[in-house]
């Protein structure tokens, strides 16, 4: 079972175990994010079907598999959470996916209530809505990260969540500049080598973070994100439309607005701002 180390925090035992493994449920006592999120890990040769009544969606997060959704169906493997990008099944409730493990294998499950009916997809390398270098060459690169966009509202409008996945580079920050929405999110972590850490704002509280620990965002809380020096860091980011307001972009703090500007200038050694 999972542990709550802090109210908005939730750490995974360091042994993975095998089978599905909760971390958030929808209506849950405490700081309830309204999405169910959990780790499925598979061994080779083992196949799981599900046919909830919540939208799902399953990103691979390692190892060989076949997946089957919808009259969909694909291949689709993965080495690496930092170098290889997600294979992920994606349908509306009521439908089943079927997951072959053709070798040991490990999916992050997100749910949410959605009575909407539409087409499920799966998304494979190379089709994903969008991947970004972001904040490459501002900030002396200081949050420099990868952003892989697995959905939004630009290719599932029918949906009410968004995905995708963030590689911070080590040392470097991440969600950054400090921004915040109304709309609940879940961030879960791991890092490279299992010694890494990280730390994640939320307002003025600033939690350590390692691998397998899922962070939940409510209330407006303003979210950066920061990888200690040698350890670069992977996030899964699931985020829960509200009814009658989606998520479009997030709003970024007044005080650090300014980092956003296109001649933005800060210190540096000798008076040389840039």
């Amino acid at each position: 079972m999972s542990g709550v180390v802090h109210d908005c925090l939730v750490r995974l035992p360091g042994s993975p175990r095998p089978g599905y493994t909760p971390v958030t449920r929808i209506g849950e006592a405490g700081r309830d994010t309204g999405m169910e999120f959990g780790i499925l890990r598979l061994e080779a040769g083992e196949r799981w079907a599900s046919s909830p009544d919540l939208e799902t969606a399953c990103l691979l997060m390692g190892g060989t598999v076949r997946l089957r959704c919808g009259g969909a169906a694909a291949e689709a493997s993965r080495s690496s959470l930092f170098d290889g990008e997600p294979a992920v099944a994606h349908h509306a409730g009521g439908e089943t996916v079927e997951i072959d493990a053709l070798e040991a294998a490990e999916f992050a499950v997100v749910r949410v209530e959605n009575p909407a009916r539409f087409p499920a997809r799966i998304f494979v390398p190379g089709g994903l809505l969008e991947v970004e270098q972001r904040d490459r060459g501002r900030w002396e690169d200081a949050a420099w990260r990868v952003v892989r966009t697995v959905l939004d509202m630009r290719n599932r409008p029918e949906s009410m969540m968004v995905l995708g996945e963030v590689v911070t580079l080590p040392g470097r920050w991440s969600s950054y500049p400090p921004h915040h929405h109304p709309q609940p999110e879940i961030y879960h972590y791991r890092f490279d080598r299992e010694q890494g850490y990280g730390h994640a704002e939320l307002g003025d509280e600033v939690l350590k973070v390692r691998s397998r620990d899922t962070v939940k965002i409510l209330d407006l809380a303003d979210h950066s994100q920061v990888a200690a020096p040698g350890y670069a860091m992977w996030y899964l980011w699931a985020i829960r439309h509200l009814p009658g307001e989606p998520y479009v972009t997030p709003e970024f703090t007044g005080e650090h607005r300014w980092l956003k500007e296109p001649d933005a200038r800060a210190w540096r050694p000798g008076g040389d701002d840039r």
